[in-house]
């Protein structure tokens, strides 16, 4: 049954309209009425509608939707991604098929080539690539790319912007040389496209005379700039989204487009969908308090029609292993009691912040799926430098373990030095026998293997990498040089740190780490493999669009959400963003946590989230 403002927005016929739908309003059901409506009583042509999303998972799902609901008619609707009505316009312009889209693999390829030929020193290739990509697709969605101004990016991927721009202008000559193109310059090109062809322009205009999106908070400026045009004139054009759940900046997402629509659109009608179906109003008002701190947004008043729960739990814990038992210890209570594990999910900032719990869950036998890229802290480049130092230490001699480590910290001796398969110390000092200060450096580093080859422990064998030899210098060095913040690599170091804490011998932490690795891809699979009931794990981001009965949000502190690359105001208002959408993931139970006593490197506290003080007011 359809509420008063889910009515008003099925029954708006012409004319641009922006409807406001927050989580669990109904959005989809709304979309999909609207298009019925047009059919049957306005007697719209089906195939003169175009219905955008931003995934191809979500538009399989809307086309679903709406063919369950008019199975004729739905066919002949032209739902889609941006991508593919892209693609479409650009086949009938310029004859493009699917030889000339470059797949993902061949962009890796490409990528991995540019790296290797300007020497780049990249530790984790593939996640290097990743992040490469993601920031040349920010730029192809940017306003200043679509008006071909000056680009000034500054890059996610661990490299300096200087870098980037000679990675990406590397790209795009390789792109033309193999006359491809990719989903990113579609964009691009489509808009130059309609710039330079009006008659091209009047074509689509008169096919597509009305126009909906979904997700309309996720659109870039390239692509708002599109769809304008495809619009005009008669700009019956209606848009679904909610700004408050807008959190793909570093994608090119603006919410400010949203503010910028009403007034591009003369007499847009704004509706409000004010009726939260999924959640508690427990979790519907916590989720409103701290949502309502963000200034640049729409001002919405949403309740829900759902019966009283149990209030938001925030607690506390003295460590992340703490807090990661006391989760392990709720999911054991609420499958005991009858809760699947399929409907739970912990959410993560990042999957590195996973590291802690999926250890916890592996050692408990507890099945989970991880919906992101699994994150196996000791296959982390950090923890592959300790394992190197270990076998170095344990008479490994192989040229292969001596050129990870031989400068981290920096000793200034060359790849040439290392010239056989196995390295000898002795052989170093001849090497470099016309220079005193190196041979002090090597004589050093050789007592210094040979310190670390008499202890057992393996935290005080950490404790010695770090602060005796020197490794905490070089990732301060390493996190300057590449442009990062130290504090994302001493968070992963701090984490292997505190692993070895809990092994008396170097070989006890050795066969956990074997097996874990092992129990990791083994859990994983058995739980994807044989659909068997499993909890699920996930980052923020990647759990926008889903609901569980029961969600968990860990380590809800300072310089993890908001993140510690958060510094201006509309950085933070995102990161505000990004944990009201997850915790209005949850239905029933909401679960917030942080760590009390959080230490960094230099000994300092790690304060609890702004956003806790924030609800907890």
């Amino acid at each position: 049954m359809e509420n008063n403002s889910q009515i008003k927005a099925i029954n708006h016929f012409e004319g641009p309209a922006l409807v406001l739908a927050g989580p669990g309003s109904g959005k989809t059901f709304t979309i999909t009425q609207r298009i019925k409506k047009l059919i049957t009583e306005r007697e719209v042509d089906p195939s003169s509608i175009l219905v955008l999303t931003f995934t191809k998972a979500a538009a399989l799902e809307m086309q679903k939707r709406f063919t369950d609901l008019m199975p004729v008619a739905g066919r002949r609707v032209n739902i889609g991604t941006f991508h593919s009505i892209y693609f479409k316009i650009l086949k009938a312009a310029y004859n493009l098929n699917g030889e000339n889209i470059m797949k993902t693999e061949e962009k890796y390829e490409i990528i991995a080539d540019i790296i290797k030929r300007f020497e780049l020193e990249v530790d984790d290739e593939k996640e290097f690539i990743g992040d490469i990509l993601s920031d040349i697709s920010a730029v192809k969605g940017s306003a200043a790319f679509a008006h071909h101004e000056e680009i000034k990016h500054e890059p996610k991927a661990d490299c300096t912007s200087q870098q980037f721009k000679r990675i990406f202008e590397a790209f795009e000559e390789k792109k033309i040389a193999r006359k491809k193109v990719d989903f990113d310059d579609m964009l691009v090109m489509t808009a130059d496209l309609f710039k330079g062809r009006p008659d091209v322009l009047n074509v689509w205009q008169e096919k597509f005379k009305f126009i909906l999106i979904d997700e309309f908070q996720d659109i870039n400026d390239i692509q708002y700039e599109n769809i304008k045009a495809i619009a005009a004139p008669e700009n019956n054009i209606f848009v679904v989204g909610d700004d408050d759940q807008s959190i793909y900046g570093f994608r090119g997402a603006r919410p400010e487009i949203m503010f910028m629509f009403e007034k591009d659109f003369a007499g847009c009608k704004r509706i409000l969908l004010d009726i939260n179906y999924r959640s508690t109003p427990e979790i519907v008002n916590t989720s409103l308090k701290l949502i309502d701190h963000n200034k640049n947004r729409f001002s919405k008043k949403v309740g829900t029609i759902n019966e009283s729960g149990n209030a938001v739990d925030i607690t506390s814990r003295p460590d992340k292993y703490k807090e990661a038992d006391k989760i392990v210890e709720m999911i054991k209570a609420y499958n005991v009691a009858g809760k699947a594990l399929r409907d739970m999910a912990v959410l993560f900032r990042t999957s590195a912040g996973a590291s802690v719990l999926v250890q916890k869950l592996t050692d408990n036998n507890i099945l989970f799926n991880f919906k992101d890229k699994s994150f196996n802290l000791f296959e982390h480049w950090i923890a592959k430098d300790i394992f190197s130092y270990i076998k170095i230490a344990g008479g490994d001699r192989s040229r292969k373990e001596f050129l990870r480590i031989i400068n981290r910290p920096k000793r200034y001796i060359s790849r040439d030095a290392l010239s056989e398969s196995s390295v000898d110390f002795g052989n170093l000092c001849k090497y470099y026998s016309d220079k005193d200060w190196m041979i002090e450096k090597i004589e050093q580093f050789e007592f210094d293997i040979k310190t670390l080859s008499k202890m057992a422990n393996p935290f005080a064998y950490l404790t010695f990498i770090r602060q005796g030899i020197g490794y905490d210098e070089f990732l301060r060095e390493y996190a300057e040089n590449h442009n990062i913040k130290e504090a994302e690599l001493f968070g992963i170091l701090d984490d292997i740190h505190e692993s070895a804490k809990q092994f008396k011998t170097l070989k006890e932490w050795a066969l956990y780490i074997r097996d874990y690795g092992r129990n990791l891809i083994n859990m994983e699979k058995e739980a994807r493999d044989n659909e068997k009931d499993a909890i699920n794990l996930m980052t923020m981001h990647g759990s926008k669009g889903l609901e569980f009965d029961t969600v968990f949000v860990p380590d809800v502190n300072e310089k993890n959400i908001p993140h510690e690359k958060a510094i201006f105001k509309e950085d933070i208002e995102e990161e505000r963003r990004l944990l009201y959408v997850a915790m209005t993931r949850a239905k029933k139970h909401l679960h917030l946590m942080y760590v009390e006593d959080k230490k960094n490197k230099g000994g300092k506290k790690h304060h609890k989230s702004i956003f806790v003080d924030e609800i907890q007011k």
